[in-house]
């Protein structure tokens, strides 16, 4: 078995998607590189990635599929993980060597075990490239960074604290024995990747060391502002199938997980509505309403919670003016945050 597999979603990569490959080859010989290439049509990403599983057959397969979007490219890659772990990294990022050598030791002792650790978490970084700039995001204050662990041993998030596609590595088995199948042709899917899944989870090991390299600059990214409110659909159409997926607080029988995930939540459903009266149309404000109804309908249990958490009281407040406060509140946490 290999250690970790490692899945690069691709489409129209072919600038970047080397280096990308480059920082992943130097975690071991143990280890499976899936280039998954989205139905690219602008360049030659497929035929890059042919070339880079005929160089290394034994660590690199190539999978040639339609497009279908980059939930559609990680759920490809998870059906042909043959590793204990599975990792997504994006083709226009990359993983640190140094850091990745704590990780992939880790891993490796948990080939020998009976009940190998669910969750391996590190650090992430955002890179700023154009700005010459970079911000650390790490769990210290949230885990233990010593051992295994489970729920019971977390502490509290910060408001600007998540489990980002970037920070995690399940193991395998346990991502498919959720079921879980991210939505195809849709942005945004990494929210579900870090959620849903999470009840499932019983062990952890936090390892406290800058792997993920997260490349911010490209006017194209999805975190773009002016590209975050044309996708607005999409947000929503994520959202709800979150909200579908984890009742809460049944499905959460762990307390700090059912907290976190109310939290998780609520994030999703400030950026739905700060966006929507971003745009501020008549037509933007009615899917305001229809998300925040969606939710009392669906999931009741995360309504109660999620309607009261002090993330989400700034947002709806009536008015002009309440829409300015909630778009003035989002813009400084921004800034004070770092997240985009």
């Amino acid at each position: 078995m290999k250690t970790m597999s490692f899945a690069i979603p691709c489409y129209n990569s072919a600038e970047y998607m080397d280096k990308c490959i480059e920082s992943i080859l130097k975690c071991g010989d143990d280890i499976e590189i899936i280039i998954v290439n989205d139905g690219s049509t602008k360049d030659n990403t497929g035929e890059k990635a042919d070339e880079w599983a005929a160089k290394y057959p034994d660590i690199i397969k190539a999978v040639q599929k339609e497009n279908g979007g980059h939930g559609s490219a990680v759920n490809s890659g998870l059906d042909a993980a043959t590793g204990l772990y599975y990792k997504v990294v994006d083709s226009d990022d990359w993983l640190d060597e140094e850091a990745m050598k704590s990780i992939m030791d880790y891993a490796r002792e948990q080939l020998t075990r009976e009940k190998p650790t669910d969750l391996i978490i590190g650090n992430y970084v955002y890179e700023k490239v154009h700005e010459g700039t970079r911000a650390v995001m790490g769990y210290k204050n949230v885990f233990p960074t010593d051992r295994e662990f489970g729920w019971a041993d977390v502490k509290h998030f910060s408001p600007s604290q998540y489990l980002l596609m970037h920070s995690v590595f399940y193991r395998t088995e346990l991502l498919r024995g959720t079921g879980l199948k991210l939505p195809e042709h849709c942005f945004y899917v990494d929210n579900i990747f870090v959620y849903v899944p999470l009840p499932f989870v019983d062990t952890m090991r936090y390892i406290p060391v800058d792997a993920y390299r997260y490349f911010i600059g490209r006017e194209d990214q999805s975190v773009n502002e002016s590209v975050m409110m044309g996708r607005i659909d999409q947000q929503l159409r994520i959202t709800r199938f979150m909200i579908d997926a984890v009742q809460l607080p049944g499905d959460v029988p762990q307390p700090k997980l059912r907290g976190y995930m109310s939290n998780y939540l609520s994030m999703m459903m400030v950026i739905c509505s700060i966006f929507l009266r971003m745009i501020n149309t008549p037509e933007a404000e009615q899917k305001r309403k229809e998300i925040w109804d969606y939710l009392k309908e669906k999931n009741p249990g995360a309504y109660k919670k999620v309607s009261k958490n002090i993330l989400t009281l700034g947002v709806n407040i009536p008015t002009e003016f309440g829409r300015r406060i909630g778009i003035g509140g989002y813009h400084i946490a921004q800034k004070i945050f770092k997240f985009n």
